[in-house]
């Protein structure tokens, strides 16, 4: 019955409540959707870092992540990654020799990581061989090819089958030149990485730097399924207790700490929303109540306790958010699910994206999760601002109420 009574009062100010709810549908609209829109952008972001750039785990000598060096090799890089294939769930091993070097072309120079990896197994570890738009992924059987990325192609002004010149230092220290051929150019979503690193063969590398064959800096692995990466890696970990085995959220602790933080940044946000809305809300609910002084007043008179009247502004406050709040997230998910098949295409900033591993196209993912705290998040602060109005209509005296001219 005071549900039924309350819900009517709502309704007594049809514009003055609807302003509110479409006000607090707006506000939840654009909170929940937001939420969905980082979230999408924050889940792309970790699924290029591990399908583009680290893969879920690397295994290195020890200190060599610390202070990177020629001379740190793995030297059975051809037994641990045996070892690691045999275990269920991996996807692909990829060895690979890391050099810093000094690229140049005939119009610039600058400093680049030289990756040597084996095509075929780098293709079951990471997507660089799909992110090819100009050339070929080492198809040719010519002498060192070199695989770039159309940042440092266009910083060098170089392209397809352009000659370049890497100044690396070999084994025993010394300094020596060799020259590639572009054989293609790879494009991802992250002009950093792009500008930064050049893909050769593993085997014209070891030969350059005077390495054994099965010699390796770094062996990647990648799971068949995200989900298993921490049971994978406690599997692997053990077997190899004189290398440093490392999941890629240490190996890239900027991406990890972003996605930890994201569903923190965005409740903040959602407070800061619900806060600016609380204040209408308390200011409606307190003119709804100064303008029932009398019937108020009366109400008591004839019976009605404190707690009924207290309960009734309450639910009033109750239901004026919670309808706001079902077509807010009613709109949101309708407008997610659509974009998330569709995309968000933010291409007007994708420069500041890309240099932060960023896509331009962003797919939104609105979860239950979300929905949930959002809606807790808004019982909460519709009970904390039906409390000044009702504490008002509690203050009043029945007799002094019903005198009122209010």
């Amino acid at each position: 019955m005071l549900a039924q009574v309350s819900w009517r009062n709502v309704w007594r100010h049809k514009l003055r409540s609807s302003v509110i709810i479409f006000a607090v549908a707006i506000g939840i609209f654009a909170g929940v959707f937001a939420w969905a829109f980082y979230k999408g952008m924050m889940n792309e972001r970790v699924e290029t870092a591990i399908s583009t750039e680290s893969s879920n785990i690397q295994i290195h000598q020890r200190t060599y992540l610390e202070d990177p060096g020629i001379k740190k090799f793995i030297a059975n890089g051809n037994e641990i990654a045996e070892k690691i294939e045999k275990i269920q769930g991996i996807k692909g091993v990829s060895k690979r020799l890391l050099s810093n070097a000094m690229v140049t072309s005939a119009e610039q120079g600058t400093g680049v990581m030289v990756i040597g990896i084996d095509p075929e197994q780098e293709k079951k570890v990471t997507n660089i061989s799909e992110s090819v738009s100009i050339g070929t992924y080492f198809k040719e059987t010519g002498k060192n090819p070199v695989l770039i990325g159309k940042k440092l192609a266009e910083k060098l002004k170089i392209k397809e089958r352009s000659k370049i010149v890497l100044t690396l230092q070999q084994l025993d220290g010394t300094i020596t030149r060799a020259q590639f051929r572009v054989a293609g150019i790879y494009n991802i979503t992250n002009s950093m990485y792009e500008e930064m690193n050049v893909f050769v063969r593993s085997q014209d590398l070891a030969g350059i730097l005077q390495l054994d064959a099965s010699a390796c800096h770094e062996i990647a692995v990648k799971v068949v399924d995200n989900n298993t990466e921490n049971v994978i890696f406690n599997k692997i970990k053990p077997l190899f207790p004189s290398l440093d085995v490392k999941e890629w959220r240490e190996l890239m602790p900027e991406v990890s700490v972003a996605e930890e933080s994201i569903d923190v940044s965005m409740i903040v946000f959602i407070i800061v929303i619900l806060v600016g809305l609380s204040l209408a809300i308390i200011n409606t609910m307190l003119m709804a109540v100064l303008e029932r002084v009398k019937e108020i007043g009366m109400l008591m008179a004839i019976g009605m306790t404190r707690k009924r009247v207290f309960n009734m502004i309450l639910l009033e406050t109750i239901f004026l958010t919670i309808t706001g709040m079902v077509v807010g997230i009613v709109i949101a998910s309708l407008l997610s699910l659509y974009f998330g098949k569709t995309g968000i295409d933010i291409s007007m900033g994708s420069e500041v994206y890309e240099s932060m591993g960023y896509t331009s196209l962003i797919y939104p993912v609105l979860s239950a999760k979300i929905i949930i705290e959002v809606a807790i998040m808004v019982v909460i602060a519709s009970i904390l601002s039906a409390i000044y109005p009702a504490w008002k209509a509690l203050k009043l005296k029945p007799a002094d109420a019903i005198r009122s001219d209010v």
